[in-house]
């Protein structure tokens, strides 16, 4: 199943430093993460590259009601602009994404400095979720 697969291979990832616009494997953001995830299992072209509210476009149209393993979570910052994109893992309650960082955060001292990694963390309900989206449910 692609979704078991996608969910896998990213988890080899985990512990990769933070850096900002990164696409890895030398350092992620959290669009380039989520990309690669989507790129390993061609729900993306290779070429592409998105930021976090391009993805949400992308796959505005596969809302669901809750996180399960494989959904797509995205966060709003406080102008309620779509700012984070993480991936639910295990039961949903989890998952898994780049964060800690941010413009400053270009190479692997300052991503140490910023404790900003690849990471699981629990689904963070305290900050505002914009959209749960599956990229793998069918387009309607």
């Amino acid at each position: 199943m692609l979704r078991t697969f996608a969910i896998n291979y990213i988890m080899m990832f985990l512990g990769t430093w933070y850096k900002w616009a990164g696409g890895g494997p030398d350092g992620f953001d959290c669009s380039g993460l989520v990309m690669e995830y989507l790129k390993s299992v061609g729900l993306v072209e290779r070429q592409v590259d998105m930021t976090a509210a391009q993805i949400y476009e992308r796959f505005a149209d596969r809302d669901v009601p809750f996180p399960y393993p494989g959904c797509l979570i995205f966060y709003a910052n406080k102008n309620g602009d779509i700012a984070h994109v993480e991936i639910a893992v295990h039961d949903g309650s989890l998952s898994i994404g780049a964060s800690g960082g941010g413009p400053h955060v270009t190479d692997v001292a300052s991503a140490i400095r910023n404790n900003a990694f690849v990471k699981i963390r629990p689904v963070k309900r305290d900050r505002k979720i914009v959209a749960i989206l599956d990229p793998f449910k069918k387009e309607l």
